[in-house]
């Protein structure tokens, strides 16, 4: 994949992550999603996010949920790298917000701190792409 072709699936990706974002932040007000729909968002968004700054690194992601490892994939000059965001806690998310099993239900504070969480991701990646890119074309990505 050329660096242009990675670049425009890199803001792709973080258009992605932001949808997701968008449907967590609305669910903490929204009565008909539960908090698990809300975390199961999140987390998504954390890792589309992390995989689009992947892509515009020029690296290679395997198809995995787990965000700690996302994030350890990324160079060592990423912002998200060094903050202080639990991807760990936020990984269990992938699949205890979306299958029945031995855990607990998701709660409306768990569903608050998944999206500050997701929004901390999402905010440290965005702010690499527009280090890397400018400003202006990382926000020109065109919708489907």
């Amino acid at each position: 994949m050329s660096v242009k072709d990675r670049v425009t699936e890199g803001l792709r990706w973080l258009r992605y992550a932001k949808e997701d974002l968008d449907v967590a932040t609305h669910g903490l007000t929204d009565i008909t999603l539960r908090p698990r729909h809300v975390c199961s968002h999140a987390q998504q968004s954390a890792e589309k996010a992390l995989k689009a700054a992947l892509l515009l690194a020029g690296r290679d992601f395997p198809y995995t949920h787990d965000l700690v490892v996302l994030a350890d994939l990324l160079p060592s000059a990423w912002w998200v790298r060094d903050a202080r965001v639990d991807l760990g806690w936020l990984t269990e998310w992938a699949v205890e917000g979306r299958y029945p099993g031995e855990w607990k239900e998701a709660t409306e504070a768990d569903a608050v701190k998944a999206v500050d969480r997701a929004k901390r991701v999402h905010d440290l990646i965005g702010a690499e792409f527009d280090r890397r890119l400018g400003k202006a074309e990382h926000r020109e990505e065109p919708q489907d």
